[in-house]
């Protein structure tokens, strides 16, 4: 039976996700601290930031695979990180996610792996399963491989199929963690391209998380820099190319020096003293 209280709230915002005042911790270890952000519906919005600063954490809030500390996961108006499981699970079938390196299941077919959720669901028939794995892994450019397994399959193939998984589900929204690390300059185009088909195509909410700035200039309607646990700055990618900001500047020049590297460089320095 549809919980109504969750359609209701979609009708009445116009944000898919939003983060307010989100903290989240491990033990001693602050990852996120005030962290806020609103992402509109259809839009692709792209977190930018150092390795290690809590950009995958974001997603996995958003998933609801961890909960904030203090703050709130919204997604479509409702406070997910109040959910119980099954109100949860209701919610995470909106979503789909290309993990970092793909994370594709090496005792599975290319097909098993596209339609995993299905299968493991048991809702819909063998069958229509297939056929729906047929129709995403055709959306990705790799028609007819559903019969190969994954160690067949390039780099980019696996990133290719880990986005087809994403889709396999139709979801409202695509979360993208780092998904052109460890591919050369023309995969990782070929990627971006395809990020960009999936916004147009499906006409999904996107969330992506990377430390490429050639990927964050083309697949984002926005880009958001994330440092010391909270976002700094938000602005088109014609805004951040053009910030006076020292610390995204450095970030998306790739500068060795700047405010970012003398925090490093203090620490390091801090803790060699004690």
């Amino acid at each position: 039976m549809p919980n109504h209280s969750l359609v209701e709230a979609k009708a009445t915002t116009s944000y898919a996700i939003e983060a307010v005042n989100l903290s989240k911790y491990f033990g001693d270890l602050v990852v996120l601290d005030g962290f806020n952000v609103q992402i509109k519906r259809g839009e692709t919005m792209v977190i930018i930031g150092r390795s290690g600063v809590g950009k995958s954490v974001f997603l996995k809030l958003i998933m609801g695979i961890l909960k904030p500390n203090s703050g709130d996961m919204i997604m479509d108006g409702v406070k997910i990180n109040t959910l119980q499981d099954d109100e949860l699970n209701m919610i995470r079938r909106k979503v789909g996610m290309l993990f970092q390196g793909a994370a594709l299941f090496d005792s599975l077919t290319v097909g098993e792996n596209v339609g995993f959720s299905l299968l493991e669901s048991k809702s819909v028939p063998y069958g229509e399963i297939m056929q729906k794995v047929r129709e995403k892994l055709k959306v990705v450019g790799l028609a007819g491989i559903e019969n190969l397994d994954p160690s067949e399959l390039s780099g980019g193939m696996r990133k290719r199929v880990g986005l087809a998984r994403a889709i396999c589900n139709d979801p409202e929204i695509i979360l993208y963690d780092e998904p052109t690390t460890g591919l050369d300059p023309i995969m990782a185009d070929a990627i971006n391209e395809l990020i960009v088909k999936m916004k147009q195509k499906l006409n999904v909410t996107a969330v992506v998380v990377t430390h490429d700035m050639t990927s964050a200039y083309k697949v984002g309607d926005r880009i958001a820099m994330l440092y010391d646990g909270k976002i700094i700055a938000v602005g088109t990618p014609d805004e951040i190319k053009s910030t006076k900001d020292p610390i995204v500047r450095q970030f998306i020049t790739g500068s060795a020096l700047g405010p970012i590297t003398d925090k490093s460089r203090y620490l390091i320095n801090s803790e060699a003293s004690h």
